[in-house]
């Protein structure tokens, strides 16, 4: 079976201590809970969660949606988003099966960021060495009006945007982000494609108060 991977890069920051960080949470039980209703995405989705405050780590590796479970999460230090750039690009060039002459390799990876605050390290290096890794689609989300969108938009063209970084606003995100692996799970597996999202309107539409940007 081929693998879907999604790897989600999370904002852990002392910026998100209280309602985030208990938010991202939930959205992501949510987001697991929603795609294990889907029969394509139960077959191939694989989740890895990155996590980036004063450094970045990987919280859970590749894990299958039936296997996956959640830890706790701590807001803590600053926000070292270069530092997880280049973390998923290492595990992506290291964890995705390639194609070979006997079989055909995984799907390219999609990428999830959320953040809600300003990178306090070197993140271009880091938007750099990320764009040597090819992916299916990267979404970058700026949750709440301190993230600096800019940045964002140097990581992927696809940025999207949350007023609050309140547990209503981030639970809509991971409920449209699991519509969007959903979404794409059943397109690689009746299609074949590999992907190569020019536009967010390929995905399902987002909720209201998520502004594409």
């Amino acid at each position: 079976m081929r693998r879907l991977p999604v790897y989600l890069l999370l904002d852990t920051s002392a910026s998100m201590k209280g309602e985030p960080i208990e938010a991202l949470i939930k959205g992501i039980d949510t987001m697991i809970r929603a795609l294990r209703q889907n029969p394509q995405a139960i077959e191939s989705v694989y989740i890895s969660i990155i996590t980036f405050s004063n450094t970045a780590q990987v919280l859970i590796p590749l894990t299958d949606l039936g296997s996956f479970q959640m830890t706790e999460l701590k807001a803590t230090g600053q926000t070292a988003l270069g530092a997880a750039l280049r973390l998923v690009t290492d595990r992506i060039n290291s964890e995705i099966k390639r194609n070979t002459m006997e079989e055909k390799g995984d799907w390219k990876p999609i990428v999830f960021i959320m953040t809600d605050g300003v990178p306090i390290d070197d993140w271009k290096k880091g938007v750099d060495y990320f764009a040597t890794c090819k992916t299916a689609y990267t979404v970058a989300c700026a949750a709440g009006s301190h993230a600096d969108t800019s940045v964002l938009k140097q990581i992927t063209p696809h940025v999207i945007s949350l007023e609050k970084a309140d547990e209503d606003s981030i639970s809509r995100f991971f409920l449209w982000m699991s519509s969007s692996i959903g979404t794409t799970s059943v397109k690689v597996e009746n299609s074949g494609d590999t992907l190569g999202l020019s536009s967010l309107d390929e995905l399902p539409p987002p909720p209201p108060n998520i502004n594409i940007l």
